[in-house]
């Protein structure tokens, strides 16, 4: 009986031991088994170098799944077809991972959005040179799909060229351009350039040029020596002398607190002035000024013959006072006491 009861129990150890390890595995990717993904596959026929299992799938920047897979059509398609017949593209598959409902839109419309235009291309990832699949809407006219014979195992979305896949075609279809005719005309209008300048080279009078250029250097070496006569002479250091002097008073002078003090005095001065200004007081004062300006030339309008008579008594007080200050200089003592002294009679002569 004890013994049926650890088997019991042992089983039952077991069977939670799976249970918990099942749960781990589902949390850690099992979802992933359940979750609703749209797969598609796009054929190239050119090299992916650098696009690679689990590269990102972009919808203009936005991300929606990765790159699954990466095979030939020789072994996917082509199998059982003679090599002369082989068309050996590269076929890539790669799965969105959207909800159920987006899907099923997906399925629905795949084919109406590969006939407006929806392409795969790949692109590079920065400077790293790791590519991506990016999806995005291309002329249909001038990407059309690629020919084949098969039924694709998923759905179909064509490609449109790599820019670096355009970039060699172009070059690649400019050197074909370059047949033997063209590189012939080149070299012959190249050979009728080169004459052309040797022409021109000897019509020039390089004589003359020659003279014009050696009477240029020596008008020059003239010019130079003349500015090196002047800068040598005594009163050019002098006055050099005097600048740098000057300089130096100016700079003590600037850093002189006295005049950093004025300096900030008329800043706030000028600030006081300007709020002044700001506030209406200034104009208040002028027009003040000029009321009183105003009344002054009317009060001195109206009153103009008693200022004319004012300044006449003005003038004979000014005699009068001349007048007085003679007499105080000839006459001190008879100014302050009484009249002046008597005239002298001078004895007449006898016969």
């Amino acid at each position: 009986m004890e013994e049926g009861k650890r088997y019991y129990r042992l089983g039952l150890f077991v069977f939670v031991a799976l249970l918990v390890l099942a749960a781990i595995l589902f949390i850690l990717g099992g979802r992933s088994l359940f979750q609703p993904t749209f797969v598609f596959e796009t054929y190239f026929d050119q090299s992916v170098a650098g696009l690679n299992v689990g590269a990102p799938v972009l919808f203009r920047g936005v991300p929606l799944g990765e790159v699954t897979e990466i095979v030939t059509s020789y072994v996917e398609y082509e199998a059982h077809l003679p090599l002369d017949q082989r068309v050996g593209y590269i076929v890539v598959r790669a799965k969105v991972n959207v909800s159920r409902e987006q899907v099923r839109e997906l399925e629905d419309d795949i084919d109406v959005l590969v006939g407006k235009g929806l392409r795969a291309q790949t692109q590079l990832a920065g400077i790293t040179g790791q590519q991506y699949l990016s999806l995005n809407f291309f002329d249909p006219e001038k990407n059309p799909p690629l020919k084949f014979e098969w039924k694709p195992k998923h759905h179909y979305v064509p490609s449109a060229p790599s820019l670096t896949g355009e970039i060699i075609a172009n070059v690649q279809h400019f050197l074909a351009s370059l047949n033997a005719a063209n590189v012939q005309a080149l070299a012959q209008n190249l050979n009728t350039l080169v004459v052309n300048l040797n022409r021109k080279v000897e019509q020039l009078p390089v004589a003359e040029l020659s003279s014009e250029a050696v009477g240029a250097l020596k008008e020059a070496r003239v010019a130079i020596n003349r500015v090196n006569a002047i800068l040598g002479r005594p009163d050019i250091d002098l006055a050099l002398h005097n600048i740098a002097s000057a300089s130096g008073r100016l700079d003590g002078l600037l850093a002189d607190k006295a005049v950093k003090q004025t300096v900030d005095n008329t800043a706030v001065f000028t600030d006081r002035l300007r709020k002044l200004a700001e506030s209406g007081e200034l104009d208040r004062m002028v027009t003040s000024i000029n009321d009183v300006a105003q009344r002054i030339d009317a009060l001195v309008a109206d009153n103009q013959y008693d200022v004319r008579a004012i300044v006449q008594d003005l003038r004979a007080t000014a005699g009068n006072l001349r007048t007085l200050s003679e007499t105080l200089k000839r006459y001190p003592a008879g100014a302050l006491i009484g009249g002046p002294p008597n005239k002298l009679q001078l004895p007449e002569k006898s016969p």
